[in-house]
């Protein structure tokens, strides 16, 4: 089995949001040894606190989680490259899951699928922490997601489908409207979403990538 790829990405690097001005003590100092603010690729160690964020997230909206705990396992072990997790000091608050798709649009199957070296991310599920909510933070990882994404080579595009009331919320992020989507989960309908990562003046402005 190849190794899970490494990748170096300064959409992957910690930061912080805030800078404290005083100095703290030494006793003080040894309690705070997490970055403030992180975001990394996902693991299968990950896959409990995704899957409660996610389970809290979505039954009590529509009754249905997008992925299920086995589903967010095995994307978590077959690529977490395409998965990005916001941690504050050490805890998770929002992630993305995606995984690999080679078709034009998303049938059925993409839910489930993922396919080694293609040129399109399926993005699976965008999940914020209830107490995290309302703070911006799902528009936030969305845009350190997409150009993390415009750094891994060969990827041409990303793919998602939501529910007509997100439709505004992903527009804002980029996305271009498909129309209909051919995915069903229960009663609830999907519209087909689209984000081009072909950036090449991106890419010359950022040697990082």
């Amino acid at each position: 089995m190849m190794a899970p790829q490494v990748v170096s990405s300064p959409f992957l690097k910690p930061f912080f949001l805030k800078t404290p001005i005083s100095v703290a003590s030494p006793r003080r100092q040894r309690r705070h040894t997490l970055p403030a603010s992180e975001f990394r690729n996902l693991t299968p160690q990950d896959a409990i606190s995704v899957f409660e964020i996610e389970r809290e997230a979505f039954i009590s909206v529509s009754g249905e989680c997008p992925l299920t705990l086995d589903e967010v396992l095995s994307f978590l072990g077959q690529c977490p490259e395409l998965s990005m997790g916001w941690f504050e000091e050490g805890q998770l608050v929002a992630f993305i899951i995606g995984s690999g798709w080679d078709k034009e649009k998303l049938v059925q199957g993409a839910l489930t699928t993922h396919v080694p070296d293609s040129p399109t991310v399926h993005i699976h599920v965008l999940s914020v922490h209830r107490h995290c909510r309302q703070q911006g933070k799902g528009s936030i990882l969305l845009w350190r997601y997409l150009q993390y994404l415009r750094c891994l080579p060969g990827l041409r595009r990303a793919l998602l489908v939501c529910e007509e009331f997100l439709v505004p919320f992903y527009q804002k992020a980029g996305f271009k409207e498909k129309g209909p989507s051919a995915i069903t989960v229960g009663a609830l309908a999907f519209t087909e979403m689209e984000y081009p990562l072909g950036g090449l003046a991106y890419a010359r402005r950022n040697s990082g990538c």
